[in-house]
């Protein structure tokens, strides 16, 4: 086989420079929406014992119905535990029952509040999403939030009889007071950590917050398709927090092998990791520093890059179509190896998998379109392709980093993974036809979860769902949830991070399609520049640690971090002819 190895643009871990100037110059995955449906949240993280930041006022002396209502509203910022201004806008039956603790429910700031009747207010605004109380975001729908507060007088005061159990709290406040922070878990071929996004008070109480989510295990739609190796574990004490280290003190895995000790030093170290204060872990159990074979007493995320959530091969370079033929995104580029690139196939898409252990770039897949039938190729990458499958139509096909295998949907609703070298099989994905016609899927890198595009009538929606494999049945795809509702005229997605996402959607503003960056949890939706780009955009692709590129009146644009710009694969030259960019996976 032969076998191209370019080097453009290749860069370091995924938390490298260019990953950071990424995040800022996108306005990407930010900890607060910038533009996203109402958010309901069922509790908030652990709070601090102290005052931290602008702390609410107490009702003022002839405060109106509606002025103590958003008095209420406004005292849910509050990070003082149990929330005793918050309680003091309420009558004194429920200012003993009420539970700060039930949930928050998170709303637009423009809400508006009306006074109905004597002593009743109705509260009306923008719903944001929910929270519950492992920290877990789920983006609401596009409905309104309405809530009728009734007040009674106390002493001559208004004040509210029936507040609802949780916090109500406007979306400023939440972006103020809250952090995102990942829990990592691992794939199930214990490859990679997989993020599990969390949002959390600010403030000191999170290296211990953080460990405790870790040992209760995934979020709900991502637990089918990970594993948690600190399941059964607990903390023996409180962590300790020093300027060098954090101390984590396990208990209830002395008998672990240590192969299972170093899978759950490994979340350890990553979730820990990622707060500014910590360097380093120390992991004891049962009070004794863990030993391990090669794994220093004193652990950093450098000490498990190997399981990198981020990492991308040094081949994996992009990859685009000029006239059927393959190209690779080089700092000159160039045909790719093989009969692929020579244009024999009259390629309309493509994928390429690499080879987990080296990087390589091993096998790949391309679709022709002919005579109203579609038909997929295989072979390895430089090589031959051979016809595998055919149909109506199929989507532009996708591969994860760690399995080489290639998925795609066949005729609209039926999701087919083609392991390479093997035959194709059918994934169990039963709900997605009820979602819809899909006309995209891809695979985030660690090959947890997929996001699919899908059309029902005039909307096309983007929807994230687990990857769900055992040994004894077939693979599935299920727990679908829409993450940016407000964007109905979705064209195409790619991932940017195991992490978040870059999608191509419509402008419900005005008659253009533009980029976006959002959270693979919904959280964070915000629009990427489109400076530099001669008309509107068609296709996406990014990776982690890579330029995203997007084609765009015929000819492929690369993301300029430095300028914050769109431009051409080769600086001060002439865009390059090409459509359907992609990276390896």
């Amino acid at each position: 086989m032969t076998r191209s190895a370019p080097s453009r643009r290749t860069g370091g871990r995924p938390g490298a420079v260019l990953v950071a100037a990424l995040l800022v110059l996108l306005t990407a995955c930010s900890v607060v929406p910038t533009s996203s449906p109402t958010v309901q949240i069922t509790q908030a993280p652990q709070r601090l014992d102290g005052p931290v930041g602008i702390e609410p006022l107490s009702p003022e002396p002839g405060a109106t119905p509606e002025e103590v209502v958003r008095g209420f509203l406004d005292a849910a910022a509050s990070t003082v535990r149990g929330h005793p201004v918050a309680r003091e806008h309420l009558a004194p039956e429920p200012q003993d029952s009420w539970s700060d603790d039930a949930g928050i429910t998170l709303i637009g700031a423009d809400y508006a509040t009306v006074t109905t009747d004597a002593g009743t207010v109705v509260v009306t605004g923008t719903l944001v999403g929910t929270i519950d109380q492992r920290g877990v975001f789920t983006v609401g729908g596009q409905e309104v939030y309405s809530r009728e507060f009734h007040l009674e007088e106390v002493d001559g005061e208004w004040r509210i009889s029936d507040p609802p159990d949780g916090l109500l709290m406007l979306q400023p406040d939440f972006e103020r007071l809250y952090t995102r922070r990942d829990l990592y878990f691992l794939d199930p071929t214990g490859q990679r950590v997989v993020p599990d996004p969390r949002y959390l008070i600010s403030g000191e109480a999170q290296p211990t917050v953080l460990v405790e989510r870790l040992i209760d295990g995934p979020s709900a739609p991502l637990a089918a398709g990970v594993r948690n190796a600190l399941d059964g574990a607990a903390l023996g004490s409180t962590l300790a927090v020093s300027a060098q280290a954090v101390t984590v003190d396990l208990t209830g895995i002395s008998d672990a092998p240590p192969a299972r000790l170093a899978e759950l030093s490994a979340q350890l170290v990553w979730t820990l990791g990622q707060l500014p204060s910590v360097r380093s872990v120390e992991i004891l159990v049962d009070g004794e520093p863990l030993t391990l074979e090669g794994v220093p007493a004193v652990q950093t995320v450098d000490t498990w890059t190997v399981l990198d959530p981020d990492a991308a091969p040094v081949d994996a370079v992009g990859h685009y179509l000029v006239d059927g033929a393959l190209w690779t995104a080089t700092d000159v580029p160039a045909p790719a190896p093989g009969p692929a690139g020579a244009g024999a196939y009259g390629l309309s898409s493509a994928a390429v998998a690499t080879d987990p252990s080296t990087g390589e770039l091993t096998q790949m897949v391309g679709v022709t379109e002919r005579d109203g039938r579609a038909t997929l190729l295989t072979g390895p990458y430089g090589g031959d392709l051979a016809p595998i499958l055919s149909g109506s139509t199929f989507t532009v096909p996708t591969a994860a980093a760690t399995r080489q295998e290639f998925w795609l949907v066949r005729d609209g609703s039926a999701v087919v993974r083609l392991p390479a070298g093997g035959t194709p099989q059918a994934v169990n994905a039963v709900t997605l036809p009820g979602l819809g016609r899909a006309t995209a899927l891809q695979l985030s890198p660690d090959g947890v979860r997929a996001a699919v595009v899908v059309e029902d009538g005039q909307r096309q929606s983007l929807h994230v769902g687990t990857v769900v494999r055992s040994d004894d049945g077939p693979v599935a795809v299920r727990d679908w949830r829409e993450v940016t509702p407000t964007l109905g005229q979705v064209v195409d997605v790619s991932w940017r991070t195991a992490g978040s996402l870059l999608v191509l959607a419509g402008d419900a503003g005005e008659d253009r399609t533009v980029p976006y960056v959002v959270g693979v949890d919904g959280w964070g939706l915000s629009p990427v520049p489109t400076a530099g780009l001669p008309s509107q955009a068609t296709r996406v692709a990014a990776a982690p640690g890579r330029p995203p590129l997007v084609s765009a009146g015929g000819a492929i644009w690369e993301w300029q971090v430095a300028g914050g710009t769109w431009v051409t694969l080769v600086r001060g030259a002439q865009p390059q002819p090409g459509t359907e960019p992609f990276y390896p996976g």
